[in-house]
């Protein structure tokens, strides 16, 4: 490497020097693109996979079903009710006479129920149905986009508010230290304690399930491993001479976390944020299982989970949705241990572009 290039490189900022190692994990940075990917899927799986068709053109008329609803009688049929576009007979008057349609790669939605299946239900994998059917005869591949979708935005939610509630805490404990560190210190003890899944069948009896409960009630614990870790990067950054020399100029002390301590003790938090993603998903297919998670209906990789214990022949549903689970996770270990490894300052130290050997 030449001297320039070195040069170069330590001019970089830290954070881009940090990238570029995470680059450098091949298998993480892979991991990071597929997940992104499968995200950005989900995002729009109205698009992938929707029992409606995108555009309709029928007898000289533009039709948008996937974003307005149309009676049966607007393609020749008989009722006003709204159009069931897996209807053979409706499926014909769209797609003949120069009537063109265009549906989605999966023409299921997450609760479509497929009257016309040819066996019962659950269903083996066919043409039809790439994954087979569920119980209550719907398309396993569109109850997996869904629930994946619902799943990775619930983890993220809570990972989100995890994060903000971890990390003012143990600034707070960590900058002030003394009696206040104490006090949070024997007030996470004793909610540390609380019995979480007593609490969670309690409020599931009570109030009606939702997504927004189960994020309320999960966050009200799961902050508390998170701010242990900003407690002590805390405790350390606060001894050190810039934060002093802040103090000697005057500046108060939420500044002080601000702008300087908080931006240096953040590495943790980054670090465990795919351990957190995973440990959330977990959490809500846990739920699901046992039947504490979301409301019925909802896509869920859970219920998939509990009606393949139910229906112990239908192997597909069971499979598919390990499968889905395992790939997830994966993705998320390998994306935390590429970024642990980006971030660890005595591999920053040894990085061979850093300090190149033989420069010349």
């Amino acid at each position: 490497m030449t001297t320039g290039t070195a040069h170069a490189h330590r001019s970089l900022s830290p954070g881009r020097r940090a990238w570029q190692r995470f680059r450098r994990n091949r298998l993480g940075y892979w991991s990071l693109v597929l997940f992104v990917a499968l995200v950005l899927v989900s995002l729009f799986a109205e698009l992938v996979s929707n029992d409606r068709p995108l555009i309709v053109r029928y007898q000289g008329q533009t039709y948008f079903p996937m974003w307005q609803d149309y009676p049966e009688k607007t393609f020749g049929g008989d009722f006003n009710t709204s159009t069931d576009y897996l209807d053979p007979f409706i499926r014909e008057r769209i797609t003949t006479g120069g009537n063109w349609a265009i549906y989605a790669p999966n023409p299921y939605g997450p609760k479509t129920l497929n009257y016309f299946a040819r066996e019962p239900n659950p269903s083996k994998p066919t043409w039809d149905n790439l994954l087979g059917t569920d119980d209550r005869g719907r398309d396993q591949l569109a109850q997996l986009i869904y629930g994946f979708r619902v799943s990775v935005l619930f983890a993220l939610a809570l990972t989100a508010v995890g994060v903000v509630l971890g990390v003012v805490a143990g600034a707070v404990q960590g900058f002030f230290g003394g009696k206040t560190d104490l006090a949070f210190q024997r007030f996470i003890e004793i909610w540390g304690s609380m019995p979480e899944l007593y609490l969670l069948i309690i409020f599931s009896a009570v109030f009606a399930p939702s997504l927004a409960l189960l994020l309320v009630l999960l966050s009200l614990f799961g902050w508390m491993g998170l701010s242990d870790y900003v407690r002590a990067e805390f405790l350390r950054n606060r001894q050190l001479d810039y934060v002093r020399a802040a103090r000697a100029l005057g500046v108060s002390n939420w500044q002080i976390i601000l702008r300087h301590v908080l931006p240096n003790s953040l590495t943790p938090v980054v670090t465990f944020l795919p351990f957190r993603m995973s440990g959330a998903i977990l959490a809500l297919t846990s739920l699901d299982f046992l039947g504490l998670g979301v409301p019925p209906g909802t896509p869920s990789l859970g219920e998939l989970l509990s009606q393949g214990k139910n229906n112990i022949d239908a192997w597909w549903i069971s499979l598919s949705t390990f499968a889905v689970l395992v790939v997830t996770l994966l993705l998320l270990t390998f994306m935390g241990d590429a970024l642990r490894d980006a971030l660890d300052p005595r591999k920053a130290d040894q990085d061979p572009v850093a300090a190149p050997k033989g420069s010349r």
